[in-house]
C-alpha cells in the first residue's frame, strides 16, 4: 500500500542475536516486532553444528520418507496416491481424518525438509510420531524381525525403530551441516 504510514520502532524494543536474525524480525501481516523470547525459541529449533554424520543421517530419512511421502501423497512409486491413502487410512484402519491428513503431511513434507535441512528437528519429530503410531497399530502384532522370507503375516518393526532411533538423533543434534537450519544459525562476520 503506497503511502501507508509505517509507526517507527522504539529504539529500546528487544533485538535477539542469533545468528541470522541479528535484526528485528517483522511479521509482514501485522507488522509486529517478533519479541526476543520468539527469535530465541526460533532459535533453539533450527540452532544446529556443522556435523557431517548428522547430515548423512538426515539426508537419508530424508530421501527415504520423501519417496515413503510421495506414495501416499502423490501416488508416485506405485502408491495410491493422497485420496486413496485417506480412504484407506480413515476407513479400514479408522484412523481420523485430520491424524490421517498430518500422517501424510509428515512423510511427504517431513522427508522434504529433512532433506533440505529446514526445520529438521519438527519434520523429524514428525517421523518419529508417525513410526510410532505404526508400530502400535499395525507392526507390533509381526514380531520384530522383517517379513524377509514371506513366513509371517506382515512386516515386523525393526525398520521402524531404525527410523525412531535416527530422528531422535537429528531432534537432539539438529540437522547438521549442508543444511538450511545450518545456514540461519551460523555465525556471520
Amino acid at each position: 500500500m503506497e503511502g501507508a504510514a509505517t509507526k517507527p520502532r522504539p529504539s529500546d524494543a528487544p533485538v535477539a542475536d542469533c545468528g541470522f536474525f541479528a535484526q528485528p524480525i517483522e511479521d509482514i501481516n501485522y507488522g509486529r516486532t517478533i519479541s526476543e523470547s520468539e527469535a530465541i525459541m526460533f532459535h533453539r529449533i533450527i540452532n544446529t553444528r556443522n556435523d557431517f554424520v548428522i547430515a548423512i543421517l538426515r539426508l537419508t530419512l530424508g530421501l527415504i520418507f520423501a519417496a515413503h511421502g510421495a506414495q501416499k501423497m502423490l501416488g508416485w512409486f506405485g502408491g495410491y496416491g493422497f485420496s486413496g491413502t485417506m480412504g484407506f487410512f480413515t476407513h479400514e484402519m479408522g484412523i481420523p481424518v485430520p491424524f490421517a491428513f498430518l500422517a501424510i503431511c509428515a512423510e511427504f513434507f517431513g522427508g522434504l525438509g529433512l532433506i533440505v535441512g529446514f526445520l529438521g528437528r519438527i519434520a523429524a519429530f514428525g517421523i518419529i510420531c508417525n513410526m510410532l503410531v505404526a508400530v502400535v497399530m499395525v507392526h507390533a502384532q509381526n514380531g520384530f524381525f522383517m517379513n524377509w522370507f514371506g513366513n509371517q503375516k506382515g512386516e515386523g518393526y525393526e525398520y521402524h525403530l531404525l527410523a525412531i532411533a535416527i530422528g531422535l538423533l537429528i531432534v537432539v543434534k539438529g540437522s547438521g551441516a549442508v543444511s538450511v537450519d545450518r545456514l540461519l544459525t551460523e555465525d556471520r562476520p
